[in-house]
């Protein structure tokens, strides 16, 4: 028989995981958020409408909704019905917009207009958790923090980081592995790694920088040539999820939404941000 392999240490955990993160560095240098946005508080409602889709499909629609409601105030005082037919694409858009409405009338009532920058203030808006008040705190205010998605969870569990199923109990375990520094980064890295190559169904194994540190590897596709077919966005040679990428970007830009091809459209199995 087999003999059982003995358990990981808390310091053999912590060393693997940090080697991780390094390696997903070097194949990542420019992870960033994939939603557009350019002050906190068009993150904060890309962050709300990226619930169940994908980010790409929130881009594609948040120009039209943010040059008809271009602040919390404008946003308070929009016509229910008419909301929704803007932000329509994202899919769960009249729950969506009882949020949206909701949020920027607490932002214009309790904060004078303007998103706050504290964890504790964010997750009383509607609509608002935890993993979203992280995304905004982290990406808008410089705020450390561990964004836990879809695929987040996912890559860190198969990682042997947690056994943990509860967002927060996720957040809390991969807090203590890492220092404070690495935890937006860090974020980036995973979500980056858990769209391009370790997805959900079918994890591109045989394609993967970090095969050697994962205890999950053979779950996917081993073959090499088989696992390069698997990558996608700008590995697979596709156009990435942002209409305007940062400079460093190496992939296209996705296609806006009147012109965006629905065959080639990247974002398909891109999972969520999510609030």
């Amino acid at each position: 028989m087999k003999k059982a392999s003995a358990p990981e240490s808390r310091t053999a955990l912590v060393r693997r995981a940090r080697r991780i993160n390094r390696e997903l560095a070097e194949v990542y240098p420019y992870a960033h958020p994939e939603l557009d946005f350019r002050n906190p508080f068009e993150l904060l409602v890309a962050t709300v409408l990226s619930a169940q889709t994908t980010d790409l499909r929130v881009n594609q629609t948040t120009p039209a909704l943010f040059a008809k409601y271009p602040t919390p105030e404008d946003l308070a005082a929009a016509v229910p019905e008419e909301l929704e037919e803007v932000i329509r694409p994202t899919g769960f858009f009249r729950a969506k917009a009882r949020s949206l409405i909701g949020l920027s009338t607490a932002l214009r009532d309790d904060f004078g207009g303007e998103v706050p920058g504290r964890l504790a203030d964010l997750v009383t808006l509607p609509g608002v958790g935890r993993k979203t008040a992280n995304v905004v705190l982290g990406n808008a205010f410089g705020v450390p923090g561990v964004t836990v998605d879809t695929h987040f969870g996912r890559l860190v569990r198969r990682w042997k980081w947690t056994a943990e199923e509860d967002p927060e109990k996720v957040e809390a375990e991969v807090c203590a592995l890492f220092p404070k520094s690495d935890w937006t980064m860090l974020s980036h890295r995973v979500i980056f790694h858990g769209r391009r190559i370790c997805h959900a169904r079918k994890p591109a194994c045989g394609a993967c920088p970090i095969a050697p540190l994962c205890p999950a590897y053979g779950e996917g596709e081993t073959d090499p040539e088989k696992a390069k077919k698997l990558l996608k966005y700008e590995k697979g040679g596709y156009p990435g999820q942002r209409l305007a990428p940062p400079p460093d970007y190496p992939g296209r830009p996705a296609a806006p939404l009147a012109t965006a091809d629905p065959e080639g459209d990247p974002g398909a199995a891109a999972g969520t941000t999510g609030a």
